[in-house]
């Protein structure tokens, strides 16, 4: 009987000890799988990066892609801006009337800029980034209707800009504007968008000031699409076809000038000469009439009117104010008629004439 409560009770030990085991071994496997299932530091890490990059990078590319600049600014600025310039008209007395952006069209120094520029202007001046100064000869053609003007500078080689009359510009098309290196980073090369397109008309979406005015529209190949005629808010462009069309009117033999010198030869009408002023080739003193009944040391004075035709000839003379004295008012008009002066136009004096006896 003591045996077998022995044998019970270490049976009873064994099971313990056994249990006991089996629950360290289990206990060891829920660790295990623990350790396991849980992520790293680093994991944790890993993910949140992953998942911010999917978020907020993935989406700035996006919108980046969307507003990056299509074009080499950098490259344009120096492809085209050489051939952009400051373009200064005067006024017939030498008052200056206003400077605008112009850019060469040849290689000879033809160039073209908008045509208000060049109101009432009979000389100009093409001023280059550089500090050159080129004298204008005058003006090859002008539309008012297009706004364009196309003039000639007085110049033997100039680098200039190729039109591209066929070019696409159609709402969403990028182009740049370049304005003249003179006005410094404020007409610097930038990237906008054709907003509309009509026949002669072009609408770009940009705020330019007044100093685009007459500044190039470029593709991406620096050709020119463009010419801007107007700034602010809905700045407008004329299309390279029309500069093109202006071109096209100029003939081979066709000269530079100004308007005004234009218009006198194209017209011919005569130059007016002056009138001379009238001259007086014979004037004799009337004589003392041998009729007249005066005392001596008396003096009698009258005015008279003479008038003169165009040979010179006197056609009339009246009293003005009498001498007081008939014989001596009929002996002043007699010789006043004898009067002559020299050629030119019909004209009219008044004379006085004084008598007076000793």
């Amino acid at each position: 009987m003591r045996l077998f409560r022995l044998t019970l009770e270490c049976s009873l030990c064994l099971a313990v000890f056994a249990t006991a085991g089996c629950g360290r071994k289990s206990n060891g496997q829920v660790i295990g799988e623990s350790l396991a299932q849980s992520p790293s530091p680093s994991g944790v890490s890993t993910a949140v990066q992953s998942q911010g990059s999917s978020q907020l990078p993935g989406q700035a590319p996006q919108s980046q892609t969307k507003q990056r600049p299509t074009l080499d600014l950098s490259r344009l600025e120096n492809s085209v801006r050489p051939a952009v310039f400051w373009v200064t008209i005067f006024d017939s007395s030498g008052k200056l009337l206003r400077t605008q952006t112009a850019f060469f069209i040849s290689a000879d120094g033809r160039f073209t800029t908008t045509a208000h520029a060049i109101e009432d202007g009979v000389n100009a001046v093409a001023k280059m980034a550089d500090g050159e100064i080129h004298n204008v000869d005058g003006v090859l053609a002008s539309s008012a209707t297009l706004d364009l003007a196309i003039l000639q500078a007085d110049v033997k080689r100039v680098p200039f800009l190729a039109l591209n009359k066929t070019a696409n510009l159609e709402p969403g098309t990028h182009v740049g504007v370049v304005g003249s290196a003179l006005a410094g980073t404020a007409e610097a090369a930038r990237e906008t968008t054709i907003s509309t397109q009509q026949a002669d008309d072009v609408e770009i979406v940009a705020t330019l000031s007044p100093d685009s005015i007459g500044s190039p529209i470029v593709d991406a190949n620096g050709e020119v699409v463009g010419i801007v005629i107007s700034g602010g808010d809905k700045a407008t462009a004329r299309p390279a076809k029309s500069v093109g069309s202006l071109l096209d009117r100029i003939t081979a033999d066709a000269k530079p000038r100004w308007p005004e010198t234009a218009q006198t030869v194209s017209t011919r009408t005569p130059v007016p000469r002056p009138t001379p002023k009238p001259r007086l080739v014979y004037a004799p003193a009337p004589a003392f009439p041998r009729d007249a009944h005066v005392r001596p040391g008396v003096a009698w004075s009258g005015r008279f009117s003479l008038s003169f035709d165009s040979r010179g000839n006197v056609t009339k003379v009246q009293i003005v104010r009498s001498t007081g004295n008939e014989a001596l008012d009929r002996a002043a008009i007699s010789t006043l008629r004898q009067w002559k002066s020299a050629p030119g136009g019909d004209w009219a004096a008044t004379v006085p004439v004084t008598f007076q006896t000793r």
